[in-house]
């Protein structure tokens, strides 16, 4: 038998599927809604966004502390360049300086 729903149901059914994880296929099938259907209410209803994407984090990033720079002093004359600045281009700046 062929149920019928008002606006206001499919609403909420959109919005259920949209916080439950599931996809609209999966979320059909367990609450035996057609597809078509689900997808014509969600277009209908104008809850289609192709400019929002929900999306789950599943693996956090640590941020690395910013490593202290190299500070070189030559008389009068201050040059701070990053820690990876490699030894050679700092023997380099020690024979200009001096």
């Amino acid at each position: 038998m062929k149920r019928t729903r008002n606006e206001t149901q499919w609403q909420t059914l959109i919005q259920n599927q949209q916080t439950s994880g599931l996809t609209i296929s999966n979320y059909c099938q367990q609450h035996q809604l057609p597809t078509s259907s689900f997808y014509a209410f969600k277009k209908k209803l104008g809850l289609t966004s192709n400019s929002f994407v929900r999306a789950k984090v599943i693996q956090q990033i640590e941020f690395l502390e910013e490593q202290p720079s190299i500070t070189l002093t030559v008389g009068k004359a201050n040059v701070s360049l990053p820690a990876t600045t490699s030894a050679t281009y700092l023997a380099q700046i020690l024979r200009e300086l001096s």
